[in-house]
């Protein structure tokens, strides 16, 4: 008997992904977590409306391998055409159709230090060759970013909008103006996953045709569909009719497609939530502040907290709060990995987390 023959490449991959789930911590700990508030989804869960419509899904179909509904209810809400439009299974799977549509051995590639790790997990699985910058002040830097790309002649840079693991973020308009450095050939993958989160002007006004822009969504943040995996790009036709080469045409389950177009005409709830992440926002940065840290400006569903040391230290108060059952993950580049990171959630959830953090933060200054 022989093994498979693997190729090259992927002989060359390590045996990893980019993030340990939380039902992998939970099976090592042998108990649930008590609050869930490190895989920035909501808690708050997604519209009555969605729910219904997935109940009532005939899920012994297929879905519409042409996701045509959902695709033209998304152009008429960006007052786009449908042409515009991709929909695919979350903002990772978008990602790893794209880089397998751009990206080949050795192909060039920017990023930021520490920035979302699965696209650079697609980079790798297909071969490109990753350039990463660093944070600016906590934020993504779209000039370094862009000046990296001429550099080395990327195809892809990756930038996100707000940031995610930091949630800092961008006037939408200020990314515009910096598209002027981006390199002829290139192509920005904005990622805007949080941006229902952010403040007005957040939204970069990008013209859906710009042949230098594709936009990342997703039904997973805001509107409560983590679960379904309903991600969607903007970007122009030639650029979204080439998708249709590469994807999985019944990559998305009915029950996914009905949820989403259901969720994004119940502009009610969608308000509801973001009500309730400014809320809960400003309760983990009074936690943060009472127990002597400090919190950072966040325009997402979690916020990141200085914990004033190193890595050391706040992977020692991040241990200490998964011992107590409180999930929560941290940044994976210095200086980042200075802060961890808590997710939105209920008033209970947030109650636990403030119970918590006191005894984490005293034992992690009694190891150091």
């Amino acid at each position: 008997m022989t093994d498979p023959r693997y190729t090259p490449l992927a002989l060359s991959l390590p045996a990893t992904v980019p993030f340990v789930g939380p039902e992998t911590q939970e099976r090592k700990r042998g108990a649930p977590f008590v609050a869930r508030l490190g895989a920035n989804e909501s808690i708050f869960g997604p519209s009555p409306r969605a729910i219904q419509a997935m109940a009532a899904t005939d899920i012994w179909m297929y879905g519409d391998p042409e996701n045509h509904d959902l695709r033209h209810a998304l152009a008429e809400h960006h007052g786009v055409r449908s042409e515009n439009i991709m929909v695919g299974e979350g903002i990772d799977g978008l990602l790893g159709y794209l880089v397998r549509l751009l990206v080949g051995s050795g192909d060039a590639v920017v990023t930021s230090d520490g920035a979302y790790p699965t696209f650079n997990y697609h980079v790798a699985g297909f071969g490109g060759a990753l350039h990463k910058v660093p944070y600016r002040e906590d934020r993504e830097d779209p000039d370094a970013l862009f000046a990296r790309a001429a550099e080395v002649d990327a195809k892809l840079v990756y930038l996100a909008n707000p940031d995610n693991p930091m949630g800092s973020w961008h006037r939408g308009a200020d990314i515009v103006a910096a598209l002027e450095a981006l390199p002829a050939g290139c192509l920005l993958v904005l990622d805007e996953a949080y941006v229902e989160c952010a403040p007005k002007g957040t939204e970069a006004p990008v013209a859906a045709d710009d042949p230098r822009v594709i936009r990342m969504r997703t039904f997973s943040k805001v509107y409560g569909m983590a679960g379904a995996r309903v991600g969607y790009a903007i970007g122009a036709p030639g650029l979204i009719a080439a998708f249709n080469k590469v994807r999985n045409h019944f990559g998305m389950n009915r029950a996914a497609q009905a949820g989403a177009l259901a969720a994004l005409q119940d502009g009610e709830w969608l308000s509801q939530v973001q009500a309730k992440i400014d809320t809960a926002r400003e309760r983990i940065g009074q936690i943060a502040r009472e127990n002597g840290l400090e919190p950072l400006p966040s325009a997402a569903n979690f916020v990141a907290i200085d914990c004033g040391r190193d890595d050391t230290f706040a992977k020692s108060v991040l241990d200490g709060l998964l011992a107590q059952g409180i999930f929560v993950r941290m940044p994976f580049a210095a200086p980042q990995n200075r802060c961890i990171r808590v997710s939105c959630g209920t008033a209970a959830d947030l109650d636990a987390f403030a119970t918590a953090l006191p005894k984490a933060l005293a034992e992690a200054k009694g190891s150091a």
